[in-house]
């Protein structure tokens, strides 16, 4: 299933000075490929497109954030509705 995953974080958490961007999220979490990563990086804003075998698995791609971010997970198809 594909998910399209929006994470925020406050200026405050801002990862900038402590690894960057790749700290908030798990790229080696297993049932996930992260397909494209966008950020509006003034905003504090990261946009993920992943695949992944099961919510569970998103849940571990995104540990790395929890204490830091807030994320919304949409399930999103490239089928349309007929």
């Amino acid at each position: 299933m594909i998910f399209h995953i929006t994470q925020t974080h406050t200026p405050d958490d801002c990862p900038i000075d402590s690894g960057g961007s790749s700290t908030l999220y798990n790229a080696d979490a297993e049932g996930v490929t992260l397909k494209a990563m966008y950020g509006a990086f003034s905003e504090h804003v990261i946009f993920y497109i992943v695949e992944a075998d099961s919510f569970k698995a998103v849940n571990q791609f995104l540990i790395p954030g929890f204490k830091s971010c807030t994320c919304t997970v949409t399930p999103v198809a490239e089928e349309p509705i007929v």
